[in-house]
């Protein structure tokens, strides 16, 4: 007898066997065991999630001549010609080679006549997308007032195609999620004597992407590979061509720390062990995602797809690593994808790839931005400060800043005229710095005290209020870092009795005396 794929063998035949699509099988059921059927269903979804499967259920139970629980008996004539494929009730059409308006008329000439055993007449119009125009046309009168015999059921895997979305009832298959496929490998394993770790059926269920189909495909390509031998993880591995986690936490710690010669050193050994490199990079992807939401939401294990064994590990590389870098990385290896695709050499793309995520410096989009800068406040954090001249540079700086500064000259006599002469220079270098107190400074006037050591800054009773006084700290910093000399400074308020004869003005003759430089 000739072999049976798995995925034919355990096709399920009533709609108890149906998995992961819950709401859709409670639906159907429940119309069957009422028999309100539609005329016509629209059955949409993503590939092997079930549409083709759950529309035959539904043709031999709108036909069984004893249905039990809304499920087909599976012992009746009309069950078993269903089975079969020899009922003439149920007509099965793939519109990806009969998709045109000739072959869409058939089908409206067969509907004038009523079925010569059962009830109904169902069409199965799979992938209903790849109908030409001209065949849609055809169709939607039929469609939409078929006889009272005539049940239509359309499955697609792009629904946004379809003008016909209003005259059906419409039914959206979810994705299987990989706990239930898991489930249902493990049955089917039992029922075959196929000796597995629950860890290489985990991974053929994530590997599957929520469909049933593509999961029992791949469990039928592994057991065949070795066959009699109990399939484990390492086998699951070697031969779907995939990457351990461990060899993504070292390639994530490798980007993390800018290693490029640790990455490509770890895609070297991807190469040379035959790893499909479109599926590393796919992989990878999803190995970041997981450490995005370990980072970002609570109770991250809710979320991951990732055996209990590896948890930890992810959950101790997402600690390390920033929300903003691992935004980036998956950006910048999710536009990889497209490009591996139509590269004649997809290792040299990947290789660009891995040095723009290690080297974030050397690219220039804003994303990379956001990651130096990133880099550069843990740096600040941390106190580790980047500097390219080298350790003997490096330790004259430290010690140049470990040291005290050198004090100041005190200011002399001449030094308190040369500060007369320029006080229109000294006024527009504060204005530069501090408005306040330049607007502080605008009516005040130079004069010096009887030791000629100290420089008085004399203001009128006019302007007292602008003259807050709070100012003194600020102006002998000004003063000392303008003209370089430590220069003592009083404010005294204008005599009014004698106005300026007690604090001569030097800046009305400091033009006059010759001005003497003190080193």
């Amino acid at each position: 007898m000739a072999y049976t794929a798995l995925y034919r063998k355990f096709r399920p035949d009533t709609f108890d066997e149906v998995r992961g699509q819950e709401a859709i099988v409670t639906t159907l059921r429940n119309q069957v065991k009422s028999s309100r059927f539609s005329h016509a269903y629209l059955f949409c979804g993503t590939r092997g999630t079930g549409k083709t499967t759950l529309a035959k259920i539904m043709a031999k139970a709108a036909n069984c001549e004893r249905p039990e629980n809304g499920n087909p008996c599976g012992t009746c004539a009309m069950c078993q010609s269903i089975a079969a494929g020899t009922s003439m009730n149920v007509i099965e059409i793939d519109a990806a080679s009969n998709n045109g308006v000739d072959n869409i008329r058939e089908i409206v000439d067969e509907v004038r006549y009523s079925p010569t055993q059962g009830r109904f007449k169902v069409y199965i119009i799979d992938e209903v997308h790849m109908l030409s125009p001209g065949a849609f046309n055809a169709l939607l009168k039929t469609l939409e007032e078929p006889p009272s015999y005539v049940i239509f059921i359309l499955a697609t895997t792009e629904v946004h195609k379809l003008p016909i979305l209003s005259r059906c009832q419409r039914y959206d298959f979810l994705r299987i999620t990989a706990q239930e496929i898991t489930g249902r490998l493990f049955e089917l394993c039992e029922r075959e004597k196929i000796l597995a770790e629950e860890k290489a059926l985990s991974y053929i269920a994530k590997a599957a992407d929520g469909a049933m189909r593509d999961a029992l495909s791949l469990l039928d390509r592994c057991v065949s590979f070795y066959p009699g031998e109990t399939l484990t993880y390492d086998n699951v591995l070697d031969i779907l061509g995939t990457v351990d986690v461990e060899v993504f936490t070292r390639l994530s710690l490798a980007v993390r720390t800018g290693d490029v010669t640790e990455a490509m050193t770890i895609l070297e050994e991807m190469v040379r062990l035959g790893r499909d490199l479109g599926q590393f990079v796919t992989d990878y992807i999803w190995y970041l995602r997981n450490l995005l939401l370990a980072k970002s939401v609570e109770h991250p294990e809710d979320f991951l797809d990732i055996s209990t064994e590896r948890l930890p590990l992810v959950l101790a590389e997402a600690e390390k690593s920033a929300t903003e870098a691992l935004m980036r990385d998956i950006r910048i290896f999710s536009e990889l994808i497209n490009q591996i695709r139509f590269a004649g050499d997809k290792r040299v793309m990947i290789e660009m790839a891995l040095i723009r995520m290690c080297r974030p410096e050397s690219d220039r989009d804003l994303d990379a931005l956001v990651d130096r800068i990133c880099h550069l406040e843990e740096k600040l954090e941390s106190g580790a400060f980047y500097d390219a001249r080298g350790p003997e540079a490096q330790e004259k700086t430290k010690e140049a800043s470990t040291a005290l500064p050198m004090p100041l000259p005190k200011a002399l006599t001449g030094d308190i005229l040369e500060v007369a002469r320029r006080w229109d220079e000294f006024l527009a270098y504060v204005k530069k710095n501090a408005m306040r107190v330049a607007l502080a400074l605008a009516n005040v006037k130079c004069s010096v005290d009887e030791a000629g050591s100290t420089l008085l800054l004399v203001y009128s009773s006019q302007n007292s209020g602008t003259f807050a006084g709070d100012f003194h700290e600020e102006i002998t910093t000004y003063l000392a870092e303008f003209f370089k000399k430590e220069i003592k400074v009083q404010f005294k308020k204008e005599d009014e009795e004698s106005g300026l004869k007690k604090y001569p003005d030097l800046q009305e003759f400091s033009g006059k005396v010759p001005i003497e430089f003190n080193d």
